[in-house]
């Protein structure tokens, strides 16, 4: 085994360490990235900071829990990281539920009408007066209830009390809440400020690196798929050869 070799073995193993050292390590960098997107849009009111901050890094650890899977498929030495889904995965579910709940205090103020796009017209009764903005955060809502049950499982308890086939099952579908936070993200960073004279806030930089994560997790995903469909195809063919022969 060569030095390269051996020095890049050495550092996947720091991936294998226990899960409360996971847990400080991976809440560590929830904070230190909600930071760094707090302070990346100074000029921004605080209510409209923190959202995006936190949302952001939200949709960043769900994106980074996405990817350990097919990273391990392309490259096996990224398999000791695997157990670093569970944390990333239940820390993006907990930022997004601050996410929502600062859009529920500081942007409709507990209105749950205005959440859903409706607002109080001077006769006195809700007109829908944003529609995007209704249906995104009714994905908005359903994405965070998805993953709320997915963190929830997301424990060698309920992976006992499921039984392996369902558990697997459920962890699996987590590509959908991928989809579901991928289309609540693109609505509010392309969509919805349009509807504006002024942008409010002022135009987001995360648009280039949002289109680019994405970009980044469906290139690792497809290509995961085609190797391991590839590889099952190879092991198959001998069979196949020998059932006719």
């Amino acid at each position: 085994m060569s030095d390269a070799t051996s020095n890049t073995g050495g550092f996947f193993r720091r991936f294998t360490i226990g899960w409360k050292t996971r847990h400080l390590v991976t809440l560590l960098i929830a904070v230190l990235g909600t930071y760094a997107f707090l302070e990346s849009r100074a000029q921004w009111s605080e209510m409209h900071r923190w959202n995006r901050a936190v949302g952001d890094m939200s949709l960043v650890m769900v994106a980074v829990s996405m990817v350990i899977g097919p990273l391990s498929r392309l490259m096996p030495r990224f398999r000791l990281a695997i157990p670093w889904r569970r944390e990333f995965g239940i820390y993006g579910v907990i930022l997004a539920a601050i996410h929502t709940t600062i859009i529920l205090v500081g942007w409709v103020q507990w209105d749950f009408l205005r959440l859903f796009g409706y607002e109080l017209h001077p006769s006195g009764v809700y007109v829908m007066f944003q529609q995007g903005f209704g249906l995104a955060n009714i994905i908005g809502i359903i994405a965070m209830l998805y993953g709320i049950v997915l963190a929830l499982s997301s424990s060698n308890w309920s992976q006992r009390m499921l039984g392996g086939p369902v558990w697997k099952f459920l962890q699996q579908s987590a590509y959908v809440l991928w989809m579901l936070i991928v289309v609540h993200t693109a609505y509010f960073l392309y969509i919805h400020f349009q509807d504006f004279h002024r942008p409010t806030p002022e135009p987001n930089w995360a648009q280039i690196p949002f289109a680019i994560l994405v970009g980044v997790v469906v290139v690792l995903q497809l290509a995961a798929f085609l190797k391991t469909w590839k590889s099952r195809r190879n092991r198959a063919a001998p069979d196949q050869v020998s059932a006719t022969g």
